[in-house]
């Protein structure tokens, strides 16, 4: 062989050389986790997790050829979360999608090196689950759903789609720390606005009836549905269209279920970020390096038909600003 072919051949295989390298990593084959607090028949999980799935496949992450997604479906039972978080760690897959504190806490505590990505969560630092928003530190990062400025903001809705409403019943899980929190700052705005409060818990149905029950026999009274009470909504809706009170919710799905109206995050939207997350942790990133995001696009939903349900009359002005109005 000429030393001038020699050269070319070897010059060509070396250029040749970072491509097929390139190649045989995008084709690895990378584990995913996903912990999810609810049933796999549920449409409103389902459409969550499709976004998530939306998400990484727009990063070029492909089912059965260069990913594979290992979902555990589960219950609000905490016991059962435990031992499912624990079978998730012990499958030590590249990276966990935690949805919700109720999958988020059970799974940091049964790892602190494998990285997670969490979705559903109200306050990341004051649970445990990070150092800071800004910088995590630990093993764990993602999206928290709720700022607890927004307590004036449901109130005001509330008061705006029903004037004569001066008593609010908060519907909140007192277990979780997010419900404790949350009913304190309803509390604080509560005062500014001339509007007296009462805590609903959430420890089984029959509370939530008998107390709506009961707080219902006064006039004037509205409720206040937050996050955390979110395994029980559609008895809640149930309970709040029988005893005809007006009733804000944080999530768009209350609405479609039947609730009267909502303001809060894009959650499908925050799903399809997460898998951006995800992508940057396969990609090297570490969750300490990654800040805890905001929400950054709310949505105000309103339902006319239970509007009319419940004899109010919206105002032209928060027709307006509604993104969404259910007939």
């Amino acid at each position: 062989m000429k030393r001038r072919e020699f050269i070319t051949l070897v010059g060509g295989a070396a250029a040749a050389w970072p491509v097929a390298a390139r190649a045989q990593q995008a084709e690895r084959m990378r584990r995913i986790g996903v912990l999810v607090p609810a049933a796999a028949d549920d449409p409103v999980w389902q459409a969550r997790l499709g976004a998530f799935l939306q998400g990484l496949a727009l990063l070029g992450w492909t089912i059965g050829r260069n990913v594979h997604i290992d979902t555990r479906w589960g219950t609000p039972n905490a016991a059962e979360l435990r031992r499912q978080a624990a079978e998730m760690a012990a499958l030590a897959p590249d990276v966990i999608l935690a949805a919700g504190h109720s999958s988020a806490a059970p799974l940091l505590q049964a790892t602190r090196t494998l990285p997670i990505v969490f979705v559903l969560v109200q306050d990341a630092v004051a649970a445990g689950l990070v150092d800071s928003l800004a910088r995590p530190g630990g093993n764990a990062t993602g999206f928290m759903n709720y700022e607890y400025n927004l307590a004036a903001k449901y109130l005001e809705l509330l008061k705006e789609i029903a004037p004569r409403v001066t008593r609010v019943a908060i519907i909140r899980n007192a277990a979780h720390p997010a419900g404790v929190a949350q009913f304190g700052a309803l509390q604080n705005a509560a005062r500014s606005l001339g509007v007296e409060t009462s805590p609903v818990g959430v420890r089984d149905a029959r509370e939530i009836e008998r107390s709506v029950e009961a707080f219902a026999r006064l006039p004037n009274g509205g409720l206040v549905v937050t996050q955390t009470a979110n395994f029980y909504r559609d008895l809640i809706i149930a309970v709040a269209g029988r005893h005809k009170l007006p009733a804000v919710y944080g999530l768009r799905y209350d609405v479609a279920g039947g609730g009267l109206i909502s303001y809060g995050p894009d959650i499908v939207d925050q799903f399809r970020q997460a898998g951006g997350y995800i992508d940057r942790i396969l990609k090297g990133e570490k969750p300490a390096d990654l800040p805890v995001q905001a929400p950054t696009k709310y949505q105000l939903v309103l339902n006319l038909k239970t509007a009319k349900a419940l004899g109010l009359e919206v105002p032209a002005t928060l027709l307006a600003r509604a993104d969404e109005v259910i007939e």
